[in-house]
């Protein structure tokens, strides 16, 4: 398989206070378990900013100007709880943005098979006028309006395993039933809402939240008996997935017990509904995962199944 790794430096200059979950050790660990001479065959590319006319489809121009704007020129400062604006945040978030749009121009012009963007910051809290949840811009909502508008995207499905509810990407998508959007998460964790009676406006939504401890086990009885047939009869043209790595045991936050293998297995049975549906187009984007460790050993599985080994 042909799969691109897409990072940047700039994503270190986001700042957050020392205790803060959202480090950016996050991306050196995940870039160091790529080193390996099991990945030589990675494509690797730099991200790029994305344009105004890329975010503005679904952020408006006022409130991508806010964030810019509020940006301190030293120090830290809070815009919506823990989540820190630092003077290198602006440049970052528009990089995991444009790093989206990027992956999106790479798989569906059949340059690569499939794509992962390790950014920071996440996105899948972001509403189209809202911060939240360490996310200032919704890179998979950015990625499927770009497959539909530069790329002729009709339908766009968007499966989201971490172990927080993606309200953000929700809210973008709940009365557009050209979007898909599925989430299997920790039940009653931050932010409080991806019921299973959350369906959207013509029945595109999709959450399954699970209890505290489910196993990896559980998490692929529920990917494959609801969300991969969901997924399946939509019939997208482009599979985007918010890969969040925070269900791990070993993460301080939340309550599931996946283990790294388990990110592998998902992958695979996500990329063959994808080879059944869509010619095999992923684009995963990095969410959450907050101890190191374990999050550089998940996405290495994750990029590894990713690269058909």
């Amino acid at each position: 398989m042909r799969t691109l790794f897409l990072s940047h430096p700039r994503y270190r200059d986001h700042l957050a206070p020392e205790n803060h979950p959202e480090q950016p050790e996050r991306i050196m660990a995940i870039e160091r378990r790529l080193e390996g001479e099991a990945f030589q065959h990675l494509i690797r590319d730099m991200a790029r900013p994305v344009s105004d006319a890329e975010i503005q489809r679904v952020h408006p121009a006022g409130y991508v100007d806010h964030i810019r704007i509020q940006a301190p020129h030293d120090g830290l400062m809070s815009i919506s709880g823990d989540t820190i604006l630092s003077n290198g945040t602006y440049e970052a978030a528009r990089l995991a943005a444009g790093a989206a749009c990027l992956a999106v121009d790479e798989v569906m012009g059949g340059l690569v098979d499939n794509a992962f963007s390790a950014a920071r910051p996440p996105g899948h809290h972001a509403s189209a006028r809202q911060a939240m949840g360490f996310c200032f811009f919704n890179h998979a909502a950015i990625a499927a309006r770009h497959a539909q508008a530069a790329h002729g995207a009709e339908r766009v499905a968007i499966v989201d395993f971490d172990v927080h509810h993606g309200n953000g990407t929700q809210n973008i998508f709940y009365s557009d039933k050209t979007v898909f959007y599925a989430s299997i998460h920790q039940a009653q964790l931050f932010p409080g809402t991806g019921e299973t009676s959350e369906t959207g406006i013509a029945g595109n939504i999709l959450n399954v939240p699970l209890d505290a401890g489910a196993n990896g086990a559980v998490v692929l009885e529920a990917m494959t008996t609801a969300i991969l047939p969901a997924v399946e009869a939509f019939r997208p043209d482009l599979l985007v997935l918010s890969a969040g790595f925070d269900a791990h045991y070993r993460d301080p936050l939340g309550d599931l017990n996946l283990v790294e293998g388990d990110y592998g297995v998902l992958t695979r049975a996500l990329m063959e509904v994808a080879d059944r549906v869509c010619g095999g187009r992923i684009v995963s984007l990095l969410e959450g995962g907050y101890d190191v460790d374990a999050l550089g050993l998940s996405a290495a599985a994750h990029v590894s199944a990713l690269m058909g080994h």
